[in-house]
């Protein structure tokens, strides 16, 4: 072998990569990707939410009650009669990081899924590389849809799920003339374009649209355009920190939430808490969960959360419940898998395969029974519209009589059907991982 420069700089590379991943692949090595399940071992699962930054608000909380639903759990006797254990992991608000981290859980944690990501900007900083290893994202949020990938399954609501109700109740109950304010990435934006085919629908009038970089905290110059515009209503897709900042300034500047309520996708108990029940007191949003459901698995949920060590921050929410019905999936998902194929043989992709048309019941979803669709795999639930009061709860107004179907192309019907094993256009064809 000839010593060059080269040669040397390549060797160096790969000892140093595989001491900081000493269980990446390395040519040679004959190592598979992924996880390895033993009997008698933990399920590895990882929870890559944001614990610091500007998305901390709400991703703190997902990332504790996911540990007191993996508690809940393996009290129960695990799944498949096997412990699960979280890799807890900070993404830092920073999409980069969110990107290392997912490689870093599937390649050298060894993880058997991932749960994680608040943000549609995150998903997609992390889908090229679960779907390269063939691997799991467990999605427990809201999200804009016009997505189809094999990969992905998704506990929260799509636009034709909590927008497409919410916005003609706002015309219908507040007048017609609205202005769109939302964070500057992609799910406001996809989001806001099924809002205006919602609003044109309801007879209403768009009077103005604007986006603040995300993790900003300055609105004044939204806020004035908002008083020279004078709509009926706001409609607001502003997330994390900066969804709070907005509240407060929309009432230190002077509006009235009786002359002009903010009607949101995101602003739950978890930012009122933040904000302080005085600047969310009077908005809505709409969300299949609210903490005042009156069931007996929310009490039960809500109370055992909040006496947990988990409970720390005193409030359940939209987002911290559709996370922790994503753990009940993977749960029946895995068990479903493995009495198929063996325990040891399960992988991220048969937990997927399998997860289709599961059904989480009432006595285990707080928001009421839901199920995974078994084509496009995001979640058939009831959409709610809920205002908030003066201690911060919400008061449901609205409520769907049945579960909705998710629908991830509502507004493209002409861009094909999302299906198992891909997205099917009109003239038969089908493209995987569609993002």
């Amino acid at each position: 072998m000839n010593i060059t420069r080269r040669n040397i700089l390549k060797t160096t590379l790969a000892a140093s990569t595989a001491v900081a991943l000493p269980h990446l692949w390395l040519p040679g090595s004959g190592e598979a990707w992924g996880a390895t399940l033993k009997k008698g071992e933990p399920i590895k699962v990882g929870l890559l939410f944001s614990l610091t930054g500007s998305l901390a608000v709400p991703e703190e909380d997902s990332t504790l009650v996911m540990q007191y639903a993996i508690d809940e759990i393996n009290k129960a006797g695990g799944v498949a009669g096997v412990p699960v254990e979280p890799v807890i992991v900070d993404a830092k608000s920073d999409f980069a990081v969110y990107s290392e981290k997912a490689k870093e859980l599937i390649l050298r944690d060894k993880v058997i899924a991932i749960f994680g990501c608040y943000t549609s900007a995150s998903r997609k900083a992390i889908l090229p590389t679960v779907m390269q290893r063939n691997h799991l994202l467990y999605y427990p949020t809201c999200y804009e849809g016009a997505e189809c990938t094999q990969n992905t399954i998704c506990t929260g609501p799509l636009a034709n799920q909590h927008s497409k109700d919410l916005i003609p109740f706002m015309v219908g109950n507040f007048g017609k003339k609205v202005f769109f304010v939302g964070s500057n990435y992609v799910w406001p934006k996809e989001s806001n374009k099924n809002a205006k085919i919602w609003l044109e629908q309801a007879g209403g009038e768009l009077l103005g649209e604007e986006y603040i970089p995300l993790g900003s905290s300055e609105f004044g110059p939204v806020l004035n355009k908002i008083r020279d515009a004078k709509p009926d209503f706001i409609f607001s897709t502003v997330v994390g920190a900066s969804d709070i900042a907005f509240h407060k300034q929309f009432k230190q500047e002077g509006f009235k939430v009786d002359d002009m309520p903010i009607a949101s996708l995101t602003t739950g108990e978890i930012e009122t808490r933040a904000m302080g029940a005085e600047f969310g007191a009077g908005h809505f949003l709409s969300a299949p969960y609210f903490q005042t459901l009156d069931n007996p698995t929310n009490h039960k949920f809500v109370e055992g959360f909040l006496a947990s060590k988990y409970g720390k921050n005193g409030v359940t929410h939209y987002n911290m419940e559709e996370t922790y019905i994503s753990a009940y999936v993977f749960k029946a998902g895995f068990e479903k898998a493995a009495a198929e194929v063996g325990f040891e043989n399960v992988t991220p992709r048969s937990i997927r395969d399998h997860s289709g048309g599961l059904v989480i019941e009432d006595a285990v979803s707080p928001e009421g029974q839901v199920w995974i669709d078994k084509d496009n795999f995001n979640t058939w639930l009831k959409p709610k519209i809920g205002q908030c009061q003066a201690d911060g709860t919400f008061k449901v107004v609205k409520a769907a009589a049945e579960q909705v179907a998710p629908d991830p192309y509502s507004i493209y019907p002409d861009l094909g059907v999302c299906t198992a094993n891909g997205l099917k256009a009109p003239d038969g064809s089908i493209r995987k991982n569609v993002i």
